[in-house]
C-alpha cells in the first residue's frame, strides 16, 4: 500500500508538470511572437503619429 500512495503522488506531480512545461510551451510559441508583434505596431504608430504631427508645425 505504501508503493501504491508514492506511486500515486509521483504520477499526480508527473501530470502536473508535463501540463505546466505544455503550457509554457504553447505561451513561448505563440502568445509572446503575437504580444511581440503588436508592440512593434503600436511602437510604429506612435512613431507615425509623432511624424505627422512635427511635419505640419509652423
Amino acid at each position: 500500500m505504501k508503493n501504491f500512495v508514492k506511486g500515486i503522488f509521483v504520477g499526480a506531480a508527473a501530470t502536473v508538470g508535463v501540463a505546466a512545461g505544455c503550457f509554457y510551451a504553447f505561451k513561448k510559441t505563440v502568445v509572446d511572437p503575437v504580444e511581440e508583434k503588436e508592440a512593434m505596431i503600436d511602437e510604429h504608430r506612435r512613431r507615425a503619429i509623432r511624424k505627422r504631427h512635427s511635419a505640419h508645425q509652423y
